[in-house]
């Protein structure tokens, strides 16, 4: 087990991979008031969906990469390197003059938002001890919160009075500056190095396997029929993309994929809770604001004010949910309560009558009980995993967050896109057409939402007691 760590050792950590924490967790947030702007200047509202699943698609296969190269060749190293590329694509997404062109930058953005957080968390976990992670949980939930807090308006304020290019303009010097303070800090002190990347094949097989479930989702119901030829090829494609996928992961020494740790039944359920936490959570943060100027007819800036409840609910439950877990000791029965809770608001959001007030009041509660997930899942995974598989234990949360957070974005943008057929966005954002068939449609998908938070709340119910 590691030695405890001060205060001021602690900080001193921190310091350092505060920035790129904050990146990984502003991205979202920060566009999501801008897709009716973006939509607007390139085209395409019923494609915008892929302005965030092009990110968390390279992401998600950078993902499980990143965690087997830091485990290899340091971790401080590759998250410096995942700021560079995190870098390279916000430039190319603010000079993107079409949506396929923004949405391949979004990619290439993904390449490097990948190891952001993965990096940065399993940094933390080679010199902090879990117990201690638990008590610093409030550093974690500060730059959360100023994250969360400043994307939606910030994000509204840029789009409403600016461009929505500058989003990613401003990545540029924050960028370079993590890079310099990642510079400073003294190389960590040298580990049981992880194994060697021998599966290339892997991951190819894993992006082809990510990229056919995504398209079937997203396009499915919209692009084409489910029960059409294409919508069954795609799906039966991909079913067998990742069958054999599994089956060839299994049999290696040295898998691409962190598969000897899901063989655990702690981090197998709780990273199953983390994927349906993801997938509503994400499908909120990016379609949120979308139905708000679309459905209620408010300003991008009063959009990204009226995200800020959920928000504030993630971060005041995240922040909780560290400081019982540091006192007690005990993580295994808060992410089920906590998802329970969430079901109950995500459904009310759908059958309440149409109000700014209780987008706002139930956003909170919203947030509130996703805020109990992410905390626990990092301390039950590093806790099983060990300090020699940090990284890896670090890229299974990331995969399981990217995957749920993707298809969930994908999944509800088909729907949304479905059920919005023949809607004209510039009458739309002018309020000139009739918001009830915007309303309805966002409706049927906060139900549809509800119903995996219930799923993840169940699933999280079953998993083993884990003592830090």
């Amino acid at each position: 087990m590691n030695p405890a760590v001060s205060v001021r050792d602690f900080l001193h950590i921190f310091s350092a991979v505060m920035l790129p924490m904050f990146l990984a967790s502003v991205d979202q947030t920060l566009l999501a008031t801008a897709t009716p702007a973006i939509a607007a200047e390139l085209g395409g509202l019923s494609d915008t969906s892929w302005i965030a699943v092009g990110y968390l698609l390279a992401a998600t296969v950078m993902g499980p990469l990143y965690g087997r190269l830091g485990d290899r060749y340091g971790r401080r190293e590759m998250l410096m390197l995942a700021v560079g590329a995190f870098a390279a694509g916000s430039v190319a997404c603010a000079l993107a003059p079409s949506m396929g062109a923004l949405v391949a930058a979004r990619a290439v953005q993904g390449l490097g938002g990948g190891g952001l957080m993965v990096m940065a968390q399993a940094l933390i976990g080679e010199l902090v001890p879990p117990r201690q992670r638990g008590r610093f949980q409030g550093y974690f939930a500060s730059v959360f919160t100023l994250a969360s807090v400043s994307g939606p308006v910030i994000g509204g304020f840029v789009v409403t009075h600016a461009s929505w290019r500058w989003l990613f303009w401003v990545n540029v010097p924050l960028c370079a500056f993590a890079g310099w303070r990642l510079s400073r800090i003294a190389r960590p002190a040298a580990a049981e190095r992880g194994a060697p990347i021998e599966d290339l094949l892997g991951v190819a097989w894993f992006a082809a396997a990510t990229t056919s479930t995504l398209l079937w989702v997203s396009f499915g119901g919209h692009r084409f029929d489910w029960l059409s030829l294409a919508g069954l090829a795609l799906g039966l494609g991909s079913a067998l993309l990742w069958a054999g996928l599994l089956g060839r992961e299994r049999r290696l020494a040295v898998p691409f994929l962190p598969v000897e740790l899901l063989r655990e039944p702690a981090i197998r359920l709780i990273s199953a809770t983390v994927a349906c936490f993801t997938a509503c959570m994400f499908s909120l943060i990016f379609f949120l604001p979308i139905y708000l100027q679309l459905g209620h007819r408010v300003s991008a800036a009063d959009a990204g004010v009226l995200l800020l409840p959920l928000t504030f609910g993630l971060v005041t439950g995240s922040t909780t949910t560290g400081r019982i877990v540091s006192r007690t000791g005990r993580i295994r029965k808060l992410p089920a309560i906590g998802l329970s809770w969430s079901a109950c608001m995500l459904l009310l959001l759908g059958l309440l009558p149409p109000s700014t007030t209780a987008v706002g009041l139930l956003g909170f509660g919203i947030g509130l009980g996703f805020g109990t997930v992410m905390p626990c899942a990092q301390l039950v995974v590093q806790t099983v995993a060990g300090r020699a598989r940090l990284g890896a234990a670090a890229a299974t949360v990331s995969l399981a967050r990217s995957l749920g957070s993707a298809t969930g974005t994908a999944l509800f943008g088909s729907v949304v896109f479905a059920l919005l057929q023949g809607l004209n966005l510039g009458s739309a954002l002018h309020g000139t057409s009739d918001a009830t068939l915007v309303i309805h449609a966002f409706h049927a998908c906060f139900l549809g939402a509800a119903c995996i938070a219930a799923t993840g709340a169940w699933i999280a119910s079953r998993m083993p007691a884990v003592k830090l």
